[in-house]
């Protein structure tokens, strides 16, 4: 249904699918604006027939067949614990996201349309609950204002999908098996869910985590390093991971502006985004990438960290 390359990648802006979540208040039913990006977006279809499974969350509706590919489906709402209207007028659609290669499908009241956002106009989230029911601003990953000074809250499918137990960070090697690295890690991502997966994993091989919610706060972070190791910072900070698509400043911008500074240029820079296409892992090389990962399989984490640091220390026994 979608073109992944409507859009350049690393034009600093993203398309966001506009759908929208009834709440029963008391006296009236709410509307909440909500977004997810066009690129995780397969297709939105009409509710499908849904065979039920036991022992599941309540939020999990049931399964349902797709082409040969069986689906769970998410009601957002009730993950949302979003007290939902008995007479709802609107026909729910299921939007069908792929996310590291699973696909799963969320229950939404109205797909309304796509919208085009710089993310220079999405700002983290500081909030919590408000007019969401109990979600909190964990479960966001940004919000932006829209027509009428509305807003619309980015969601955090990282944590769908560690809820449903996609999300498997154990590392599959035996300890032994692991060399342990010493050093600094940065890591960036919009997503608590992910910086928290990716920093554990990073943990476990010796790497103390600085974290970063996006490129400009990834940016201070740099700075701050420097400031601490000086002239030895690419000796001590070992490895950059950083997700692609964050607010205010993406990972594309972020990778260009360390490539373009002589303090920050050599230090190793590795994509770790749900985005699984080509031309996404394409662009990231552009971008001056030393690795490209999908998120989450902790051992090709692991092994990826492991080359690209020592292909650095090789460089830097060189120089």
């Amino acid at each position: 249904m979608f073109d992944d390359n409507i859009l350049k990648t690393g034009s600093n802006e993203m398309e966001l699918v506009d759908f929208r979540i009834l709440k029963q208040g008391k006296d009236k039913v709410y509307e909440g604006i909500y977004g997810v990006n066009v690129a995780k977006v397969k297709e939105i279809i009409k509710m499908p027939n849904l065979t039920e499974l036991p022992g599941v969350p309540d939020y999990i509706e049931g399964i349902f067949d797709l082409r040969g590919v069986v689906i769970p489906v998410i009601n957002l709402a009730r993950w949302m614990n979003i007290d939902e209207p008995k007479d709802c007028i609107l026909k729910p659609r299921v939007i069908i996201a792929e996310f590291s290669d699973i696909f799963i499908g969320f229950i939404v009241h109205e797909a309304k349309r796509i919208r085009r956002i710089n993310w220079k106009d999405i700002e983290p989230a500081n909030f919590t609950g408000g007019g969401s029911g109990t979600l909190d601003k964990s479960k966001i990953t940004g919000v932006t204002r829209i027509e009428n000074d509305e807003v619309l809250l980015i969601l955090d499918l990282e944590s769908i999908v560690e809820e449903l137990g996609i999300y498997q960070p154990k590392i599959e090697m035996e300890v032994d098996e692991m060399k342990q690295l010493s050093g600094v890690a940065l890591v960036l991502d919009d997503s608590l869910t992910a910086r928290r997966l990716v920093g554990d994993a990073l943990t476990k091989i010796g790497l103390r985590v600085v974290e970063a919610k996006d490129g400009s706060e990834g940016l201070e972070k740099m700075n701050d390093l420097y400031a601490l190791y000086k002239d030895d910072l690419d000796q001590n900070l070992r490895v950059i991971i950083s997700d692609i698509e964050m607010p205010q400043m993406d990972g594309f911008h972020f990778a260009a502006s360390l490539k373009e500074d002589k303090r920050f240029a050599n230090i190793p820079i590795i994509f770790n985004s749900s985005l699984s296409n080509e031309f996404s892992e394409l662009h990231g090389k552009e971008a001056g990438a030393d690795g490209y990962l999908t998120k989450f399989n902790a051992t090709q984490l692991y092994k990826e960290v492991t080359r690209v640091v020592d292909d650095h220390k090789k460089y830097l026994d060189k120089r």
